[in-house]
């Protein structure tokens, strides 16, 4: 699942990049890539989801975000099972939290030290690796989502201490970090970090700054919630004006419009949307090809920035 591919406008497979080539964890991969939680919602077809990733991968997608607390393990086993050596894909992990079946959201925070490394164990023994090429560290103090309390309020170095001894142990190749704050990401900065997810659209820009500090360390900026919305209460690019103005003059959907902004607002920021739906998938790798025009990018650029705080206790 890892090995390298040429610096080139192809993928391993010869398909063009899914919105032109960026670096990401010493790797050149596609700009568009998957974010493969959605794959869940196939649970009771899985040959469909094995299906829609290799056609991710035949469209020109080679980064596929997973974790294994996505459907208690059945995305990465998809992952396992769909995901060929020879097609170079960077296949990007996370830990912080773990399955809970019974729970509410059917998932719990595992913050502490040894949860991190039981999840790090577990990604390798579900997708089948000997390393996991680029681990995201999926922080619970700030965000949106789940919020640490108790003993799942760790310090933010006893878990990097974590996250480099697994490294320095060649079970994990790079780190990421996910869900943090400004003072955050600068105290993770030395451990040479490969990526930032965070919560960030078009309407919800909170975290500018940060993205782009990001781009002058050359460190990938990879938005969760791209199009806003995915919870109930947070705003929707699909929504805004100028989206729907700017999707009606291209003839593309107001959710290729937002997806394509992010690609010509930073060069360093990677796009992994998911889906279940293989016509989605192909509208979302074909925002990779759309042009925004000088007029249009200022128009959207104007859409102001609203708060993106959701708790989800």
């Amino acid at each position: 699942m890892t090995s390298s591919t040429p610096h080139s406008e192809t993928t391993a497979t010869g398909a063009p990049r899914a919105g032109g080539a960026a670096p990401l964890a010493g790797r050149t991969v596609s700009r568009v890539g998957y974010g493969a939680m959605q794959l869940e919602r196939l649970r009771t077809d899985r040959a469909a989801a094995v299906a829609l990733l290799r056609s991710a991968v035949e469209l020109g997608v080679d980064h596929v975000d997973t974790a294994g607390f996505y459907g208690e393990g059945f995305v990465n086993d998809v992952v396992r099972e769909a995901i060929r050596p020879d097609d170079g894909v960077l296949v990007v992990s996370k830990v912080g939290a773990a399955p809970d079946p019974g729970g509410r959201f059917r998932l719990r925070l595992a913050q502490r030290p040894e949860e991190l490394r039981a999840g790090v164990e577990a990604d390798l023994a579900g997708l089948g690796l000997e390393q996991l090429p680029l681990v995201n560290l999926r922080r619970a103090a700030t965000g949106p989502g789940l919020r640490a309390e108790g003993d799942q309020a760790v310090d933010l170095d006893d878990q990097l201490a974590e996250m480099t001894a697994l490294r320095d142990e060649g079970k994990i190749g790079r780190i990421g970090i996910s869900n943090v704050g400004a003072d955050e990401l600068r105290r993770a900065l030395p451990v040479g970090l490969a990526c930032v997810q965070n919560a960030y659209s078009l309407v919800a820009r909170d975290d500018e700054d940060m993205l782009r500090l990001c781009l002058s360390e050359g460190i990938a900026w990879v938005p969760y919630f791209p199009l806003g919305g995915a919870l109930p209460g947070l705003p929707k690019v699909t929504d805004e004006p100028a989206v729907l103005a700017a999707a009606r003059t291209l003839d593309r959907t107001p959710s290729q419009i937002g997806l394509a902004w992010l690609l010509r607002h930073a060069t360093n920021i990677l796009l992994i949307p998911g889906t279940a739906d293989p016509a989605h998938l192909e509208a979302n790798i074909a925002a990779g090809a759309i042009d925004l025009d000088a007029e249009t990018l200022a128009t959207l650029d104007a859409v102001p920035s609203r708060p993106m705080e959701l708790s989800m206790d």
